[in-house]
């Protein structure tokens, strides 16, 4: 999959994932979706930012995480 929503670049947030050159990174947007924000909050909140960034952000995240092992406490 292409991602054309986020770029990497190394003079940017030193080099983290960000959307569209904005220097506003992919983990801050998944982060307000994993707290509850609707689209519509977060595009308000933050103008610069378009529907297609979030969904982009969403699906690059879950690509990210796809083929890695995170550590997860075993039973409750």
């Amino acid at each position: 999959m292409r991602y054309d929503r986020i770029t990497v670049e190394p003079d940017k947030r030193g080099g983290v994932p960000c959307i569209r050159g904005l220097r506003f990174p992919v983990a801050t947007v998944v982060g307000m979706v994993a707290e509850g924000m609707t689209n519509d909050e977060i595009l308000a909140d933050h103008p610069d930012l378009e529907a297609d960034d979030i969904r982009q952000a969403l699906e690059y995240a879950a690509e990210a995480v796809r083929e890695r092992e995170l550590p997860l406490r075993q039973g409750a």
